[in-house]
C-alpha cells in the first residue's frame, strides 16, 4: 500500500492568547533585538481562556520566556526575496532569511524577554516583562519557557552579527528636562530607558553613527512620554520631555 499524502490547508488561523502593554508606543526606537535594553518593560495580558492561574502553574521557576507573535504595525506580505539589515547599514542585501527583519513571508516574531513576575487579579493574569522590543498593542501566539541547556548555544555562529551592537551615543540631558525627570516618581526609570533607547542610536541607518553634525529634532514615545532629541557628533541631547497626547 502506498504512502498517503495530507494536503496542508492553505492558510491557518490562530487565535492570540494575550496582548502586549508596552513602553514602546511607537515603532521608532524599539530596539532591534530582545535584551539589548533591559529597562525596556511590559505587561503580557492573557485573554481568556488562558488568564487562569493553572496555565502558568511552574513558569515563576523560569526567569526567561519565548514570545511568538505577530508583526501587527507593518504592512502585511512579503517585499522580497532580500532585506538591507540595519547591522550592515543598510547598504547591503542578504536573503530574508539570513535576516531577522520584521518583513516576513509572514508577519510572525519570536522574542526572548525576561519573566519579571507573574500577577493574578481580579482581570485575569498578566506577565511582567522586561528587556522587550515589542511595539504596544502586538498580539502573542504562544508562551515557552526559555531552556537554557537547549536554546542557548555557546558554540553557534551569527555571521555579519556576531556581536551585540555597540552603544553609539552617549546621551545628555537638558537643564529642563533634569529638573522635569526629578520631579517626576518614575523619573529615574525614565532617565535609564531613555539613556538605554538612545545610546543605541535609533535613527534610520544612513545616519546611525554617522559623527558629524545632524540639525534634525527627532522624537520617540517613551512610556507615555514624548522625547525629543538631537544629535551632535557622539551625542545625543534630550531637549524636551511631553506628557504623550494621542
Amino acid at each position: 500500500m502506498g504512502a498517503q499524502t495530507v494536503s496542508a490547508p492553505d492558510a491557518y488561523r490562530f487565535k492570540p492568547v494575550g496582548v502586549v502593554r508596552s513602553c514602546f508606543e511607537e515603532k521608532f526606537g524599539i530596539p532591534r533585538q530582545p535584551g539589548l535594553v533591559p529597562e525596556a518593560r511590559a505587561f503580557l495580558q492573557l485573554h481568556p481562556p488562558y488568564d487562569r492561574a493553572e496555565a502558568f502553574a511552574g513558569l515563576e521557576a523560569f526567569s526567561h520566556v519565548w514570545l511568538i507573535f505577530v508583526f501587527h504595525g507593518i504592512d502585511s506580505g512579503p517585499r522580497g526575496l532580500t532585506v538591507r539589515p540595519p547591522r550592515l547599514g543598510g547598504n547591503r542585501r542578504v536573503g530574508v532569511f539570513a535576516t531577522r527583519s520584521m518583513f516576513r513571508p509572514n508577519p510572525i516574531g519570536l522574542s526572548v524577554v525576561r519573566l519579571d513576575g507573574i500577577e493574578r487579579g481580579s482581570d485575569g493574569v498578566r506577565l511582567r516583562l522586561a528587556g522587550v522590543d515589542l511595539l504596544d498593542g502586538t498580539p502573542v501566539l504562544d508562551i515557552k519557557p526559555y531552556l537554557p541547556y537547549a536554546d542557548s548555544l555557546p558554540e553557534a555562529q551569527a555571521g555579519y552579527a556576531d556581536n551585540a551592537p555597540e552603544r553609539l551615543l552617549d546621551v545628555a540631558f537638558a537643564d529642563s528636562v533634569e529638573r522635569m525627570l526629578d520631579s517626576r516618581a518614575d523619573g529615574a526609570e525614565l532617565r535609564r530607558l531613555i539613556e538605554s533607547v538612545l545610546g543605541l542610536d535609533p535613527r534610520p541607518a544612513y545616519r546611525s553613527g554617522d559623527g558629524s553634525g545632524d540639525p534634525r529634532i527627532y522624537g520617540v514615545r517613551l512610556q507615555g512620554v514624548d522625547v525629543r532629541w538631537r544629535v551632535d557628533g557622539r551625542k545625543a541631547l534630550v531637549v524636551e520631555l511631553r506628557e504623550a497626547r494621542d
